[in-house]
């Protein structure tokens, strides 16, 4: 099936909100007939321990594997150029003119909830198009 509507762009992590924000991303991308476009994106460099980085590839082929079984048009990029992963999401948004941006959230304690996440915040913030913030059930 080609897509019709304009992409759709999650930001997705092997944890419970990245989970949650690929899943709720697939429901938007099937209602709206829109390819997906998966983001997961590292800062890289030094600070990327080979050990993690063999850890993140196997993460991204079990998401790959969940998104090929949904039959929903996507591609998955794995970003490691030193940007901050909110600024590749909006980078890549921009770049496939997406109409929504999808982020998971994860719990957080009182005191945690009056700051949120800086990558989740800066999205909300600078995106350009709509932002679906979506919850974890965790």
């Amino acid at each position: 099936m080609g897509a019709i509507g304009n992409p759709i762009v999650v930001g997705y992590v092997d944890t419970p909100e990245g989970h949650a924000a690929l899943d709720r991303a697939i429901e938007e991308a099937r209602q709206r007939g829109a390819k997906l476009v998966v983001i997961n994106s590292q800062k890289g460099g030094a600070s990327l321990d080979p050990e993690d980085a063999v850890e993140i590839d196997t993460s991204m082929n079990g998401a790959h594997e969940h998104l090929h079984d949904t039959g929903v048009e996507h591609e998955v990029r794995q970003l490691v150029r030193g940007a901050d992963p909110a600024e590749d999401l909006i980078a890549v948004a921009q770049e496939v003119d997406a109409d929504l941006i999808v982020i998971g959230l994860r719990r957080r304690t009182p005191v945690g909830k009056l700051i949120m996440g800086s990558n989740a915040q800066t999205v909300l913030l600078d995106s350009p198009v709509p932002v679906l913030a979506v919850k974890s059930a965790q």
